[in-house]
């Protein structure tokens, strides 16, 4: 019998207490509020080190781009997008974009072996949501409240149930979740319960 491979939709994202992921402008300078050491990364070199590649909707890939550092990421990054048609040449061998229903994008991403994968940015990761096609999050919460901006999460056609992995604190002020998606087999029995 054929091992079967793991696949594995991941987000590891930062929210402000009200759940935003932007401010009303789309900012994220907010996210620079308490200075972290640089020997503290919140779990996220162990994150990336459980992935195989990274997909981020066109707003985030535009604001990475806008980072005045080097391209953070050492993994393939696919740019979900059904407006963008080209990125700048700097970016060419780091990025692809790829477009059409997210389950036709997880197989055309699957097929070239990459299964376990960090979905980033706020509509993308609502999509998959929608889609019921995340397995994993960490979340991240920041001590502020912006009072409006982009959210996290948006009204859903159905609930979603996750069991809580665990929480830490880091800097005895940002407070991290880890979630895992549980599914259900058996529908009857859960709205029985």
């Amino acid at each position: 019998m054929k091992n079967k491979i793991e696949k594995r939709n991941s987000v590891y994202i930062a929210t402000s207490i009200d759940g935003y992921i932007s401010d009303k402008n789309g900012g994220i300078d907010w996210l620079d509020t308490i200075p972290i050491p640089a020997n503290i990364d919140m779990g996220y070199d162990k994150f990336m080190s459980q992935i195989d590649a990274l997909v981020m909707g066109r707003i985030t890939f535009e604001t990475v781009c806008g980072f005045d550092i080097d391209w953070p990421y050492q993994k393939p990054v696919f740019i979900l997008s059904n407006t963008l048609t080209e990125v700048p040449e700097k970016y060419v061998d780091k990025v692809k974009i790829i477009k059409g229903p997210l389950t036709e994008v997880l197989k055309q991403i699957h097929l070239k072996g990459f299964y376990k994968l960090y979905i980033d940015g706020g509509t993308t990761i609502q999509s998959f949501l929608k889609e019921d096609l995340i397995d994993f999050m960490i979340i991240t919460k920041i001590p502020i409240l912006l009072g409006g901006g982009s959210p996290l999460f948006k009204l859903m056609t159905k609930p979603l149930d996750f069991k809580h992995l665990k929480t830490e604190v880091f800097l005895n002020q940002i407070v991290q979740s880890q979630y895992e998606r549980k599914k259900q087999t058996n529908t009857s029995s859960y709205l029985h319960k």
